[in-house]
Formats: structure tokens, C-alpha cells, sequence
């Protein structure tokens, strides 16, 4: 069940997002030093877990924790903890090590150490080494939520995304709506900017909106597998120094 968890992840979805090639330079300076954000997620309309996740900056450097909990029988799966941590450059978030843990159980625990010097992405899997060309812009699971708000503004256009989910590295495209569109939680109206990849012949899909207001932090993510199972990360909470 929790497999699919993997891509949800601002703790979820992917969700699969990362960040675009070379950004051109923007100033940090007015950017928030922490955020922490809780999302609900849901499978085919039902309860399914609960996402908390911070994100901190200091002395030039971040760090992400993001703790999905089942709900219900889902909970028998343990806890799913990802962590990034690594450098915050002009371009943004600059990824040094990934870790995925699931439960107590060490056979699922995924790793992914990104050296730049040497331009190779080494990812652990069930005690077994990959490695796979890394190229600049490069985020994980953990750290692609928050690589949005270093991106120059405004967002439009195609973008590229290039995401290691601990197991493989993979792109993604996507265009983004040039109308805001407004989504509702807990009573907040957030004006969004919507992300969805070109259209295909399968109902899969993995989309994105993002708060155009509060620093691009995802307020949803879908994601539609081939067979139409369908889980959905809905923010409830956001609290942004």
C-alpha cells in the first residue's frame, strides 16, 4: 500500500517533482528560513495518511523531514520518514544526501548521495549500489517541494524536472497553467498555479498546484495510476518564519 506513498511526498506524492535544469540566480535574502506544512491524503476519496513536514534553513544550509502515518490499517506500515539535507546555492536547494525510511523494516530503506564534484548520483538499494550521471537542478523525494520558491518568477511556460526517488533517477515535464486557479482547505482560499505533465494516451498522471502566495509550497498533489487508483495531498495546515 505504502508503495505508493513513494511519490507523494512533500511527503508524497512524488510526487514527483523536482526542479528545473540551471535556474537562472535569485536572491535568498527575503526567502523563509522554515516552513512547516501538514497535508491529508486520501485513496480513491478515502482516509489514508497524514504528511508533517519542516523544512529549515541555516548558515547556508537546509535540511527536510517529512513523516507520513497511515491511517487506519494503513498504520500497520510504520511511520515513512524522508530527510534531505544539503547546500542552499543562488540556484536553490543543492542535495548532498536522501534518506527514505519505512517502518523498522531496513530491507526498504532507500539512500542517495549526490557528488557534484564528480557528477554521480549513488543510490543504495537493499544494501545494493546504482549510480546514474547527476546534472545540475537535480532534487529528491524530500527536497522538491521547496525547490519551486528558488525558481525565478513568475512560473510559466514547460519545465523539466528531474527527481531521484531513492531507487532511480527520472524527468518529468510539465506545463504550467498561465490562470491561477483557487483550491479550498480548511477554509482557505489559496490561489494556485497548476502543473500537469503533457497529455497522454493513459489515465496515469501526476499533477501539481502550488500556492502562488506563500512561496510555491504544493497545496495539492494527484496522482492517477494505470489503473485509476487515485491518491490526493490536500494541505491543512502551513506555517511559514
Amino acid at each position: 500500500m505504502f508503495n505508493h506513498i513513494k511519490s507523494l511526498s512533500i511527503a508524497v506524492l512524488f510526487l514527483a517533482t523536482s526542479a528545473v535544469a540551471e535556474p537562472a540566480a535569485i536572491s535568498n535574502a527575503a526567502l523563509p528560513k522554515r516552513i512547516q506544512a501538514v497535508y491529508e491524503v486520501t485513496k480513491n476519496g478515502q482516509p489514508f495518511a497524514k504528511v508533517h513536514e519542516q523544512f529549515s534553513v541555516s548558515n547556508g544550509t537546509y535540511k527536510v523531514e517529512s513523516i507520513t502515518k497511515g491511517i487506519g490499517v494503513y498504520a500497520l506500515f510504520g511511520e515513512r520518514v524522508l530527510t534531505s539535507s544539503g547546500e542552499v546555492t543562488a540556484q536553490g536547494l543543492k542535495p548532498v544526501r536522501f534518506e527514505l525510511r519505512q517502518g523498522d523494516n531496513p530491507k526498504k530503506a532507500l539512500l542517495a548521495d549526490f557528488d557534484w564534484a564528480k557528477q554521480n548520483l549513488r543510490m543504495t538499494v537493499k544494501g545494493k549500489l546504482k549510480e546514474a550521471p547527476l546534472t545540475a537542478g537535480t532534487q529528491d523525494l524530500a527536497s522538491f517541494a521547496y525547490q519551486f520558491m528558488y525558481l525565478p518568477a513568475p512560473l510559466k511556460g514547460d519545465i523539466t524536472v528531474t527527481l531521484t526517488t531513492g531507487k532511480k533517477l527520472n524527468q518529468y515535464q510539465y506545463h504550467i497553467n498561465p490562470d491561477a486557479e483557487n483550491v479550498a482547505s480548511e477554509g482557505v482560499q489559496y490561489k494556485t498555479l497548476h502543473l500537469a505533465p503533457p497529455a497522454q494516451d493513459t489515465q496515469e498522471t501526476k499533477e501539481l498546484w502550488l500556492a502562488a502566495d506563500y512561496h510555491h509550497v504544493p497545496v495539492k498533489i494527484l496522482m492517477v495510476d494505470d489503473n485509476g487508483q487515485k491518491l490526493e495531498q490536500i494541505l491543512t495546515e502551513l506555517h511559514i518564519d
